[in-house]
């Protein structure tokens, strides 16, 4: 099984293979989840009344114990660091994409990524981080 350190990293990485311009992986749905456990109703609402400044705890638990095969990693070329990727948006529908919930803290992960070419909203990152980017020849888009 292939472990992600960065658990956000591996949401970015999601969000290409599910819900990018050519997914790879079914679409994944909390409000199909939540439904399917008999919560009905406005999903926005639900989340910050019961779940304010976190992670819906079954979109934590699916997305985290999603397995991403490595023929898979091994063709992602670019990821997207944008507040308003839709992977956020399944994990916590109130996030209002300003807040560092979702914020790359490691990036020791990036051996799973070979073929990673470029990285879009770089300026999300640390300063700390743009530096592995920049000494592995990643491109860095604002």
């Amino acid at each position: 099984m292939t472990v992600f350190a960065d658990f956000n990293l591996k949401l970015s990485v999601i969000d290409v293979l599910m819900y990018g311009f050519h997914p790879s992986l079914p679409p994944w749905s909390l409000t199909d989840a939540l439904e399917a456990q008999g919560v009905t109703g406005d999903l926005w609402a639900y989340s910050i009344e019961n779940y304010p400044d976190q992670i819906v705890p079954e979109a934590r638990a699916y997305f985290e114990s999603l397995e991403l095969p490595t023929d898979l990693l091994i063709g992602i070329e670019e990821l997207n660091f944008d507040g308003g990727c839709r992977v956020y948006f399944e994990c916590c529908p109130h996030w209002d994409g300003e807040s560092e919930q979702f914020d790359v803290t490691s990036l020791d992960d990036l051996d799973l990524l070979p073929n990673l070419k470029r990285v879009v909203s770089a300026d999300w990152l640390a300063p700390h981080l743009k530096e592995v980017l920049r000494s592995r020849g990643i491109e860095m888009i604002s």
